[in-house]
C-alpha cells in the first residue's frame, strides 16, 4: 500500500517543479514509509511513497515500462492486485518479461497489453495514475468498491491529483476553500459519490476511470452494480458464499511482510479470522481487538452495544489457535492533542460522526502496526449481508430516504444541535439530502417486473454500498495509512458483491435474523456463541473522563472568541448543553455535537480553511 500524487499540465514545463512535486508527495509520507520516488517530464510528474508488501527489493515506484522513441508508460500506484499471479503467467504467454517480481509491474504490462480495459481484469484494491506518453494522456483509476481513495483536480491545462487531498492541496494551484456543498458533506452521514469537499476537487468515483488529454478530461465507468437473475437454490447459494469466501481470504493472505487480522468477536472478523487461520495453520495467524481500559472490567450495555466484545474475541482467537492480542485504550489517549492533530492530518476532514472512533481506530492501528504491517478487517459484511437494524426496522426499509437516517437511527450518528438555526436554514440539508437520495435512486438497478419488498430491499442494499459504507471504507484507510498499516477488506471482493447482490432478500434473510446467508456459510468454522450473536457495532468509549475532557475541549472554544467555528455555532445552546448534568449530554446524544463542534474548530484552525457559504 502506498500514497500516490502527480500533476499534469499541457501549458507548462512540469520538469522544472521538482519542488512543489516534492512537497506534494511528501504530505504521503505516513502512508509511504518505506521509500519514496518522483519522475519528471515536460508535461507530466509523478511521485510516489511506498509501504512494501510485495517484492520488497522490486516493486519501487515510479515504475516505467516499454520501449519506443515516443518513451516509456510511467506509473505510480497504490494498493494491492490479489490475482496479479495469474495476470503474469497470462501475460507472459503474450511475450511479456518482467524484471520483478511485484503486482505494480503486472498492472503496468496489462496496460502495455489490453490498453485501459486492462481495469476490467484486476482483482484487488487500488489507485493509481498512468501516464502515456505515446498519446500524451493520463489515467486514474480506482478500485470497484472505492477501498483505495483516489482524488483529482481540474487545472486549466491538465490536473492534479493524489491519494489524498492534502496532496493535491500542497499544490498553490488548489485552494482550501469549502462552499456550501462542501460543507453540507461534511455534516451529513452520506457521501456523494465523487464530491471532495474541497471546491473545485473531486474523487474519482468507485469502477470508473478519469482519461486527460489535451482535448480535456473525460470519465468512463468500467464495472458497476448489475440486477441480474439468482437461479441458485438456498443451499448453492450458501455454498457458493463459502467458496467465494475461501478463495477471497486465500488470495488477500499473500503478503512479503507479517500479516494479522482484526477480531472483535463478531460474526464478520471471526469468519475472516477463522478462514484466515485455516490458510496459514494452527498458531501462525496473529489476531488484534482493542477495548477500553475503563471498560474492560465494568461494561454497561447502551441502545446499540448490548454485550462487550473481548469475551467473544478470546473465545474465536482460542477456536482457532490465533495468537492473539488485546489492545486496551486509555480514553484520555483519544483528547491527546497530538493524537487529534495526526487523525486530522490524516483525514483532512473534521471527523463529524462517531467522534471518538476515528482517534480509537488511529490507536489501535498504531498498537497493530508494532507487529504487524498488513492486516485483514472484516469491515462491508454488514452493507452486503444486511446487518445493520435499518435493514430489518419495517419503519426504516418504508422510509423515504437514505435509512440509516430515519428515526431510531440517525441518533447513532451524532447531531447538528450546536450549530446556528440561520445556518443550517441555509444549507436546507433536508433539501440537499432529498436531491441526493433521489440521484442514488435512479441508479439502482433492477429485474424486469421486480418490485415490493424484493425492489426496495435491492435499492437498500445498493445505498448502503454506494452511499454508506464508503464512510466506513475511508476511515479504515485514513486510520491504517496513518501508521503504516495496510487494511484488506475482503468482504468488498466484487465477485463476492456481484454474487450477494443479487441474492433475493428472502434468501438474504431466510432464518429471520440478520446477515443469514453468512452466518450459514461459516458457522462450521465457528463457536455457537458468535454464530448466534448479534450484531455489535464498533466499541466506543464509556469513560466518564472522556466527556470531562470533551467539556472543557468545548468550554476553551466558546470562551475564545476568535475560534473560528463561532461562525458556524449558536454558542447559546452550548452552552446549555455544557450546564447539563455529567453523564446526560452523552446519555442524550449530546455527546456527537460536541464532538462536531470541537472537530470543526480543529479542521477550520490548523487547514487554514476558507468558508465561501
Amino acid at each position: 500500500m502506498c500514497g500516490v500524487t502527480g500533476w499534469v499540465d499541457f501549458g507548462r514545463d512540469l520538469s522544472r517543479e521538482y519542488e512543489i512535486l516534492r512537497a506534494m508527495t511528501d504530505t504521503l509520507a505516513c502512508r509511504g514509509p518505506d521509500a519514496e520516488g518522483t519522475w519528471l517530464d515536460r508535461h507530466a510528474a509523478f511521485g510516489h511513497r511506498r509501504l512494501a508488501v510485495i517484492d520488497i527489493e522490486g516493486g519501487t515506484q515510479p515504475m516505467l515500462g516499454g520501449t519506443g522513441a515516443a518513451g516509456q508508460i510511467v506509473l505510480t500506484f497504490s494498493g494491492e492486485i490479489y490475482n496479479f499471479r495469474e495476470l503474469r503467467q497470462e501475460l507472459a504467454s503474450f511475450g511479456h518479461e518482467f524484471r520483478t517480481k511485484s503486482d505494480t509491474e503486472v498492472v503496468l504490462r496489462a496496460y502495455l497489453q489490453w490498453g485501459a480495459s486492462f481495469a476490467e481484469r484486476l482483482n484487488g484494491m487500488f489507485g493509481l495514475g498512468l501516464w502515456d506518453p505515446r498519446s500524451q494522456e493520463l489515467l486514474l483509476v480506482r478500485d470497484r468498491m472505492g477501498i483505495k481513495p483516489l482524488y483529482y483536480f481540474p487545472t486549466r491545462d491538465g490536473v492534479l491529483f493524489g491519494s489524498e487531498p492534502k496532496a493535491i492541496l500542497a499544490n498553490p494551484l488548489a485552494p482550501r476553500e469549502v462552499d456550501a456543498d462542501g460543507l453540507r458533506e461534511v455534516l451529513d452521514m452520506v457521501k456523494t459519490p465523487e464530491h471532495a469537499v474541497f471546491r473545485g476537487m473531486y474523487e474519482v468515483r468507485p469502477g470508473h476511470i478519469v482519461r486527460v488529454t489535451r482535448s480535456g478530461l473525460t470519465k468512463h465507468r468500467y464495472w458497476s452494480l448489475e440486477a441480474r437473475p439468482h437461479t441458485d437454490d438456498l443451499d448453492t447459494t450458501v455454498r457458493t458464499v463459502r467458496e467465494l469466501l475461501e478463495d477471497t481470504v486465500r488470495r488477500q493472505m499473500v503478503s512479503d511482510v507479517p500479516l494479522a487480522t482484526l477480531l472483535s468477536g463478531g460474526l464478520d472478523s471471526s469468519a475472516v479470522t477463522a478462514l484466515a487461520a485455516g490458510t496459514v495453520g494452527p498458531g501462525r495467524l496473529r489476531s488484534f481487538s482493542v477495548d477500553f481500559s475503563a471498560a474492560s472490567d465494568r461494561f454497561e450495555p447502551d441502545a446499540v452495544r448490548l454485550e462487550a466484545d473481548a469475551p467473544f474475541a478470546r473465545e474465536l482467537a482460542r477456536h482457532v489457535k490465533a495468537d492473539h492480542t488485546e489492545i486496551l485504550l486509555d480514553s484520555r489517549e483519544l483528547l491527546d492533542p497530538a493524537v487529534r492533530s495526526a487523525v486530522l492530518r490524516a483525514t483532512d476532514l473534521p471527523p463529524a460522526y462517531w467522534g471518538d472512533m476515528w482517534p480509537s481506530l488511529y490507536l489501535l492501528f498504531q498498537a497493530v502496526r508494532q507487529h504487524s504491517t498488513v492486516a485483514l478487517s472484516g469491515e462491508s459484511a454488514d452493507e452486503l449481508f444486511g446487518g445493520y437494524r435499518w435493514f430489518h426496522n419495517p419503519r426504516a426499509v418504508k422510509a423515504d430516504t437514505f435509512p440509516w437516517l430515519t428515526s431510531g437511527s440517525s441518533r447513532y450518528f451524532g447531531g447538528l444541535r450546536l450549530l446556528d438555526s440561520g445556518l443550517l436554514e441555509k444549507l436546507d440539508l433536508p433539501g440537499y439530502r432529498e436531491a441526493r437520495y433521489r440521484e442514488a435512486l435512479d441508479e439502482v438497478p433492477a429485474l424486469p417486473g421486480e418490485d415490493g419488498l424484493e425492489r426496495r430491499m435491492r435499492e437498500i442494499t445498493y445505498l448502503n454500498l454506494t452511499r454508506f459504507v464508503q464512510t466506513l471504507l475511508d476511515r479504515k484507510d485514513r486510520m491504517s495509512m496513518a501508521v503504516g498499516l495496510e487494511v484488506r477488506v475482503p468482504f468488498c471482493d466484487h465477485r463476492l458483491v456481484e454474487y450477494v447482490a443479487n441474492v433475493p432478500w428472502s434468501m438474504k434473510s431466510f432464518d429471520g435474523r440478520e446477515k443469514s446467508l453468512l452466518r450459514a456459510a461459516t458457522a462450521d468454522l465457528l463457536p455457537a456463541s458468535i454464530v448466534e450473536r448479534n450484531k455489535t457495532p464498533y466499541p466506543t468509549t464509556q469513560d466518564p473522563g472522556y466527556e470531562r475532557g470533551l467539556r472543557k475541549e468545548t468550554a476553551a472554544i466558546l470562551a475564545d472568541r476568535s475560534a473560528p467555528v463561532h461562525l458556524l455555532l449558536d454558542a447559546g445552546k452550548a452552552r446549555t448543553a455544557l450546564d447539563r448534568p455529567q453523564g446526560v449530554v452523552s446519555r442524550s446524544y449530546d455527546r456527537g455535537s460536541l464532538e462536531l463542534a470541537v472537530w470543526l474548530n480543529r479542521w477550520l484552525t490548523e487547514y487554514n480553511v476558507t468558508l465561501t457559504i
